[in-house]
């Protein structure tokens, strides 16, 4: 250490311009996060341009979106589709057939069974949506290599695991059973 006009300052080492050990790891974890950011933080602006866009929010226009694909759906396989607990799903659908953009269908023997259908309303708001209309995030994994896909799936799990090691909470549990738990 040296003083010069009663200021105290540190000398640099020998050797102190190479970085310590853990800067490159820092680094690497500070590039990660940051991509991380950018990934939610465009899937974010991409659902707010389409609500802009339709007055329908991201998450409702993707379950349009499977129904357009696959008209009678039930609501346990949109569920599925979209990697949501059943009832966040039958809380969507409500909502789309409160704005008259869906129909259910009982037309089977079993009164139980709901086939769920666009409306025509339905139809000319999902060929308006602008693409990709399941969202950006989805259509970005679909795009993936196989391998790719796997590995990230593989390195997410790892992550998730020493974020909550105590045992994962299935991420198609409803809210309300994760907090309970």
């Amino acid at each position: 250490m040296s003083q010069r006009n009663n200021v105290l300052r540190l000398e640099k080492p020998k050797g102190a311009a190479r970085k310590p050990r853990g800067a490159s790891a820092a680094g690497t974890v500070l590039d990660t996060l940051a991509k991380f950011r950018l990934v939610i933080n465009s899937t974010k602006r991409h659902y707010k341009w389409i609500e802009q866009q339709t007055g329908v929010n991201g998450a409702l226009v993707w379950a349009l979106w499977e129904l357009n694909q696959s008209p009678g759906l039930k609501v346990s396989e949109i569920a599925d589709a979209m990697a949501i607990h059943q009832s966040t799903a039958s809380n969507l659908l409500d909502k789309l057939e409160q704005k008259n953009l869906i129909k259910r269908d009982r037309s089977t023997d079993d009164q139980r069974v709901v086939r769920l259908f666009l409306t025509r309303s339905g139809k000319a708001l999902i060929t308006r949506v602008p693409q990709p209309a399941r969202g950006l995030l989805q259509e970005s994994l679909f795009k993936l290599p196989p391998e790719s896909l796997q590995t990230l799936n593989h390195l997410l799990e790892q992550l998730l695991q020493e974020m909550n090691p105590a045992g994962l909470r299935s991420p198609k549990k409803a809210l309300a059973e994760s907090l309970s738990s």
